[in-house]
């Protein structure tokens, strides 16, 4: 898939931008000033394959928190400071990798300056974020409402306050809670800036309604060969948001060791008792670091040859299932050993792979 060509940044040890793979982010929602608290959330987003997490910097208390947990984590992290140019300035020297704060919401151009130039020192870009209900007033009288038009326009001006100050290690988001807007906006955003785009669709709601608005909005511009990053928005604890990233960047080839389960819908030739064993085999599946393709499948009629691509995978009858690799049938297994003998052969096969 061809990707669109952008500025590259670097973010602690990681690059972001250019043809380089999409990251997968999120954010906690702990008090970051509690540091046993948000090293521990940390580290659990890190283990469910996060590879940048953000915090909320509300005070100079949080601030300062920052060498602590930078201290007790190694993954990269994003200070996200709105208004306060000082909030910035304290975040950097205690080496955050990244900051996120618009330049033309911290009071004048000397602010800006202070913050690019310590920028500059210690090497650490700026996400540029902006949002469809918090649009500039003028903006939205010009354009009478939110749209991809006016959202560029208000990014030009804070884009153009670094670009001044000869700051060009930007990263860009366009959040609104709308997916046609959402894709509209980076659509035009990628043909309007040079800077790396962070995806993701904001108050998107629960697990399941976000799984489907951030599927359908940055799906289609994945497959544009648009995004850099992604943060999959949840109302729910933030390591829910890993799996729904991970499993879309899985559909698009673009992230690494991460299985992929195919099972069918299930129809009337179905014999066994089959949902059960899929949820068990997901979850089993978040802790497998390998691209390995599992399927199950409710019959043997049509289940090998559909689900062929995979790996493994196993097509239940009435006493049992048959086990496949690659399209071929292994062996028959027991319906009461069918779980622990798919879990095994997954293993062994991971350990192949390797």
């Amino acid at each position: 898939m061809k990707r669109y060509e952008t500025r590259v940044l670097h973010v602690g040890n990681l690059q972001l931008g250019g043809q380089n793979k999409c990251l997968l982010q999120s954010m906690t929602n702990t008090k970051t000033k509690d540091v046993k608290a948000t090293v521990k959330q940390i580290n659990a987003l890190q283990d469910a394959g996060c590879e940048i997490v953000r915090m909320a910097i509300l005070d100079e208390e949080d601030a300062l928190a920052i060498r602590e947990i930078k201290s007790l984590t190694t993954i990269p992290l994003v200070a996200d400071i709105h208004f306060n140019y000082n909030f910035a300035l304290i975040a950097i020297e205690q080496g955050i990798d990244k900051i996120r704060i618009n330049p033309g919401n911290i009071g004048s151009k000397e602010n800006v300056r202070k913050v690019v130039e310590k920028c500059k020192e210690h090497h650490v870009p700026i996400r540029i974020g902006i949002n469809s209900g918090s649009l500039e007033k003028e903006v939205l009288e010009k354009y009478g409402k939110p749209c991809a038009e006016a959202m560029i326009e208000s990014a030009k001006k804070h884009v153009e306050i670094l670009e001044e100050l000869e700051f060009y290690d930007i990263c860009l988001s366009f959040k609104s809670s709308n997916v046609p807007l959402t894709i509209d906006t980076y659509r035009l955003a990628a043909k309007t800036f040079p800077y790396p785009l962070h995806l993701g669709v904001t108050e998107a709601g629960s697990f399941n309604i976000s799984a489907i608005k951030s599927s359908a909005a940055l799906g289609a511009l994945l497959h544009d060969g648009i995004g850099d990053t992604i943060r999959i928005s949840v109302s729910s604890d933030p390591v829910n948001e890993l799996f729904i990233g991970k499993q879309l960047l899985r559909a698009f080839n673009l992230i690494d060791k991460v299985p992929n389960l195919i099972s069918c819908p299930t129809c009337g030739r179905i014999q066994y008792d089959m949902i059960p064993i899929v949820e068990e085999i997901e979850e089993f599946l978040m802790t497998i670091h390998s691209n390995i393709e599992v399927a199950i499948m409710g019959c043997p009629v049509n289940g090998p040859q559909e689900a062929s691509r995979a790996d493994i995978g196993v097509a239940g009858g009435k006493d049992g299932a048959i086990l496949f690799k690659k399209g071929k049938i292994i062996k028959t297994v027991p319906q009461d050993q069918l779980v622990k003998t798919l879990k095994e052969e997954i293993l062994n096969m991971v350990e192949e792979i390797k």
